[in-house]
């Protein structure tokens, strides 16, 4: 299981951050550095057997049915990729500390970064290629929060926006494809699929496959026409910046490709394909590189060219290739780290990421700028340092490949892109380090605290050590990785050396550094031709689409859609009808052969009380109070009924829903206008009438038709089962924590995202037109004893009493009736009523803990629950149990269904709070606006 905790540390981590952060910075900082710590030496403990050769797996069931399963494995390449993800992690920990403002809420900054990488690590070791996705999907959401960190700004809310539209859409493609090359593989174990290569290759759907899963690895790495968005996530802290450019999200792509490249690679199409989108990447991003001025401008795009490269190297299709795109990787993630960091120095001390207005640092911060100048020298490929040595590579492989019949055009223009290279991290050395001193830079520049240029000192270490001695340094982990990614082509016999000799890669290498030089010499007339040929913005096209998009989705909804909820019913309860009538229609008869049950008098009691209330409440509908009262006592008669058919849970819960349900609505219609909309005209009615009518005849004889029917059922199965193997005598509770625990999982995600978007909807009262209306709104005028004394007393005095009741029913839920839903119920009624009793404000002010805090304490107990039975090798959410006898007390049961339920408990008293309190804010605008015009301020606990 030690790989599993490999990735699903810093996921769990990511709880500690805003919790240590109370303890101060260094504690948080401190806190973060311990749980990637931590996961790198469970990395460290099994790198000995995958350098042995073996490939260290583990799996538990999650959704055996659909081939989801927790299945991790260590190969090669997934140790090089995590070793990557975990150890610049930490340095990026240590140099946030230092690198962000005291005012930044540095506790959740550091759990954004935790569950990123966490997210990240889980797709490198992942051996379910569904699993590989779910990770794949949470790191586009994770680097969202982390891109748009600063969303007050306008380009940090759409540089996040835009990067989770396009790694997101691509997700989406990479899924299918996923689903798709599971299918042809016969498996969804990555394990599994690998060794099938030969089996995928051949299938009628290799060509799908393919092209859905470049798609996806496309979008992630930036590769044209998808690069737009990564230069744009720029506007992201430098920290992020740096972990996103370097070891992480970028890198997914590739990592897919590298993973993947022993199955879909060695095919003419695979070349023809992702040869030229590399090769293309390669060369406008090295190109607008060299034409930006902002330097995390110039590295985004340099960022994009190295993609680009790694890319190409892979489309090659031949393990040379692979080989020394395994050995860039490592390369670009040190000296792009490092670079990222000190471009953040840059801007923190000398007040200002321009390039034209800065110059000559190495004089003013000579520690920060030496690191800086090493790693731009090993981006430009010069020699004795790791990145001459995988360009010298990389230009071998292209000098020796060949396109569509074109010996000469790959090692050419791959020498086009090194020449490139060379241009734009010349200019980014000397524009900013070297040169004249200025007079007029924004800050006083001065080199930064040993935090945060000694991350980067780490980073140019090896930059320096591969440049020297790279068979010692780099040669092992390089090669194991090499050989996991083109698994059984054996790699070539090369020795990484700093000198091969006057090689065709020596000479195109020579090449690019005199042309570069050239490029850099002619840069400011080429800026200026530049600027006067047309463009075209990739982000101006991004930003048409998406409003292309959502004006076609706008006419659509406009067309279909009314402002009507009749003519909605009417709609649906008429095509219900249609459909279900062609069952009568089809010789089948309505009554089946099981013997019917005897009608009682209190049967026919109730049925008529139910008919009654609900023609009733159509009757009075205008009487909104009288309305509600009469829903009120169907609910209670329905209530009965599952009483009476001996389903006590389900009346405990529907009394439970009724009482809550009746005050929020309460209070919500008394936030509404007095007056009611025109009654419609005859034939509106008539029309109306049919289809009510044709809706209630055809429900009720389909009631008629399933309950005379015998049908075979599982509640045998249930019965049987509870007690020995759930532990609990309550059926209904031990399904619903239990045999269908993933189900009640998802019901109360439901219920959580239902109490959000109660809070949305309520929050558009606070604004615009609906905000004039609830201002203008005309309310009945309040008694003087809004509190009256003996209320507030007696709710007071029954708190404790309730809240008792609320934990007796949740203890016993698993035996009896009750439960943690049942339970939630109660205490949201207890704190209902102390709301309506004393006010919101007594109660906020009394209230503790954030309905925030509640319902994703809910969602996340729930969660760890059913992962706990993942660790201990069960399938998800299986529950466990064990009779405990204690003296005095006698024997009591401990079950982890228990925790489950707690979640769900949390969950619907969250939900409940959560939406009293919105009603609050609300009611409380429209009473201070009543008396001063004024908006009422906010208050703690009402978010």
């Amino acid at each position: 299981m030690r790989i599993a905790l490999i990735a699903l540390l810093p996921l769990l981590g990511a709880l500690l951050p805003p919790l240590a952060i109370r303890a101060g910075r260094n504690a948080c900082t401190a806190v973060t550095a311990a749980v990637t710590v931590a996961a790198l030496v469970l990395l460290a403990a099994d790198a000995p057997a995958v350098f042995d050769g073996e490939a260290v797996r583990t799996t538990a069931d999650w959704v055996p049915q659909l081939g989801l399963s927790f299945s991790f494995f260590l190969d090669g390449l997934g140790l090089f990729f995590a070793a990557l993800i975990l150890g610049i992690g930490l340095l990026i920990i240590v140099y946030a500390r230092f690198y962000l403002d005291r005012a930044e809420p540095i506790g959740k900054f550091f759990a954004y970064l935790l569950l990123f990488q966490g997210a990240m690590t889980g797709i490198v070791v992942s051996d379910n290629v569904l699993l590989l996705v779910v990770f794949w999907e949470l790191t586009s959401l994770s680097s969202f929060l982390l891109i748009g960190w600063w969303h007050q700004a306008p380009e940090g809310r759409q540089g996040a926006r835009m990067a989770l539209v396009v790694t997101g859409g691509g997700g989406l493609l990479l899924m299918a494809g996923m689903l798709l090359l599971g299918h042809a593989a016969g498996s969804f174990d990555l394990t599994d699929i690998l060794r099938r290569g030969d089996v995928v290759r051949a299938s009628p759907l290799y060509l799908p496959i393919l092209l859905l899963v470049l798609g996806g690895a496309f979008t992630k790495s930036a590769q044209v026409p998808f690069h737009f968005w990564l230069p744009h996530a720029m506007a992201a802290p430098t920290p992020v910046s740096a972990y996103l450019h370097s070891a992480t999200m970028v890198k997914a792509g590739v990592f897919l490709l590298a993973r993947l490249w022993p199955v879909l690679a060695g095919t003419e199409i695979w070349t023809l394909i992702v040869t030229p989108v590399g090769l293309v990447t390669m060369l406008v991003g090295a190109w607008i590189a060299l034409l930006k001025t902002d330097l995390k401008a110039i590295l985004a795009y340099s960022t994009v060219s190295h993609l680009g490269l790694m890319t190409m190297l892979l489309g090659f299709g031949t393990p040379a290739a692979a080989l020394a795109c395994i050995f860039h990787i490592l390369n670009h993630a040190t000296f792009k780290a490092a670079l990222f960091m000190s471009a953040g120095i840059v801007d923190h001390e000398a007040g200002s990421r321009d390039i034209r207005r800065l110059g000559g640092l190495l004089w003013l911060m000579p520690i920060a700028a030496t690191l800086s100048l090493v790693a731009a020298a090993s981006m430009a490929g010069v020699p004795l340092l790791n990145g001459f040595l995988s360009k010298e590579m990389m230009l071998e492989a292209a000098a020796h490949a060949s396109y569509a019949g074109n010996a000469w055009i790959l090692g050419t223009l791959a020498t086009v892109g090194a020449l490139l290279s060379v241009a734009y991290s010349a200019r980014y050395a000397i524009g900013v380090f070297l040169g004249p001193r200025r007079s007029d830079y924004p800050h006083a520049p001065h080199d930064p605290p040993a935090g945060m240029w000694g991350p980067v000192a780490v980073l140019v270490v090896p930059v320096i050590a591969i440049g020297l001695m790279p068979q010692f340094f780099a040669g092992p982990i390089v090669e194991l990785a090499a050989s996991a990614t083109v698994g059984p082509a054996p790699l070539p016999d090369v020795t990484l050396a700093l000198w091969h000799g006057i090689t065709p890669a020596l000479l195109m290498s020579l090449a690019a550094f005199a042309g570069g030089a050239v490029l850099y010499a002619v840069r400011t007339s080429l800026a200026r031709l530049v600027a006067r040929a047309p463009r075209i913005e990739a982000k101006a096209v991004f930003d048409g689409g998406v409003a292309i998009l959502v004006a076609a989705c706008r006419r659509v909804i406009e067309g279909l859609h009314t402002d009507s909820l009749p003519r909605y019913l009417a709609v649906i309860t008429a095509t219900i009808v249609v459909v279900g009538a062609a069952g009568f229609f089809a010789g089948t008869h309505a009554a089946g052969a099981r013997e019917e049950l005897a009608v009682t008098l209190p049967a026919i009691v109730a049925f008529v009380l139910l008919a009654s209330t609900s023609l009733a409440a159509l009757v009075v509908h205008r009487q909104r109070l009288l309305t509600l009262v009469l829903t009120s006592v169907a609910g209670l008669i329905v209530s009965l009924a599952f009483l009476q058919f001996s389903a006590p849970d389900l009346a405990l819960t529907q009394i439970a829903v009724e009482v809550v349900a009746t005050i929020l609505l309460l209070l919500a219609l008394n936030l509404l206008p007095r007056t009611s909309p025109a009654e419609p005209g005859l034939s509106r009615k008539l029309r109306d009438g049919v289809i009510a009518a044709a809706g209630g005849l055809g429900a009720a004889g389909l009631a008629f038709a399933v309950m005379t029917r015998d049908a075979a059922t599982i509640s045998g199965f249930h019965v049987a089962r509870a007690l020995p193997e759930g532990g609990g005598a309550n059926v209904v509770n031990v399904i619903l924590v239990d045999f269908r625990g993933f189900d009640t999982f998802g019901e109360i995600i439901v219920l959580v995202i239902a109490a959000l978007a109660v809070v949305a909807l309520l929050d558009t009262a606070l604004k615009g037109a609906a905000a004039r209306r609830l201002d203008t709104l005309r309310r009945e005028p309040k008694s003087a004893d809004v509190h009256p004394t003996v209320l507030v007393v007696v709710t007071r005095a029954l708190l404790p009493l309730a809240l008792t009741v609320g934990a007796y029913i949740f203890l016993r839920g698993h035996n009896q009736p009750g439960g943690g839903f049942i339970a939630g119920l109660v205490v949201a009624i207890a704190l209902i009523m102390q709301t309506m009793a004393s006010g919101t404000d007594w109660t906020a002010d009394r209230r503790r803990v954030d309905a925030h805090v509640l319902l994703g304490a809910g969602v996340l107990i729930a969660g760890a629950t059913g992962l706990g039975a993942v660790l201990l090798g069960r399938p998800f959410l299986t529950s466990a149990f064990a009779h405990v006898h204690l003296p005095l007390v006698g024997d009591i049961e401990l079950a982890t269904a228990m925790l489950f339920d707690t979640g769900v408990f949390l969950a619907v008293v969250g939900t409940v709070v959560l939406a009293l309190a919105r009603i609050a804010r609300v009611e409380r605008r429209a009473d201070r606006t009543a008396v001063s015009g004024m908006p009422a301020p906010s208050r703690r606990g009402e978010a």
